[in-house]
């Protein structure tokens, strides 16, 4: 099967929620999360939250079930807390509440990452899942890891993905 035909009949009208992760900076100060809303309203996606949570298990736990089950969007891009400094908590919050794991994403962003920054890309836990049918991607705080995930990775994918959940 050809990868247009395969990508045919996605959905157009895809909403997505903008999270990022930090205890340090304000929605002001958030460039990663500020690029990652305009780039995704460039594609045609509509951005329905952006919001900083702090580095807490529990304050993200809470926003992550809040968004996917009052706001419902089709993704949650979460940018920040996905290193291995004990503050980092990101993936402790979020992957307990995954249905099922995306489990090519860490791995196809870690090879991404390992292209640009060598060996310092084994230091990122970035990872996905899926919750009540909202896809929620996990990736370091970075500019420079944001757009190489959303561009390479998310973006490109997303309509693909929803079209698979939403069967």
């Amino acid at each position: 099967m050809s990868t247009l035909l395969h990508k045919k009949n996605v959905p157009d009208d895809i909403k997505i929620a903008v999270i990022s992760v930090s205890t340090t900076r304000s929605l002001s100060e958030d460039k990663s999360g500020a690029w990652i809303k305009k780039q995704a309203k460039k594609e045609g996606f509509e951005v329905v939250i952006h919001q900083i949570v702090t580095d807490d298990i529990t304050a993200i736990m809470e926003l992550t079930k809040h968004i996917t089950e009052k706001i419902c969007p089709d993704a949650i891009i979460m940018t920040g807390g996905t290193g291995i400094s004990p503050k980092d908590v990101t993936i402790e919050a979020v992957k307990p509440l995954f249905e099922k794991e995306l489990t090519a994403f860490g791995p196809l962003f870690t090879q991404l990452s390992f292209e640009e920054i060598d060996s310092a890309a084994i230091l990122s836990r970035a990872t996905a899942g899926i919750i009540r049918q909202t896809i929620v991607f996990c990736m370091p705080g970075s500019i420079k890891a944001c757009k190489l995930a959303c561009n390479a990775l998310i973006f490109p994918e997303l309509g693909h993905l929803l079209k698979h959940i939403k069967e």
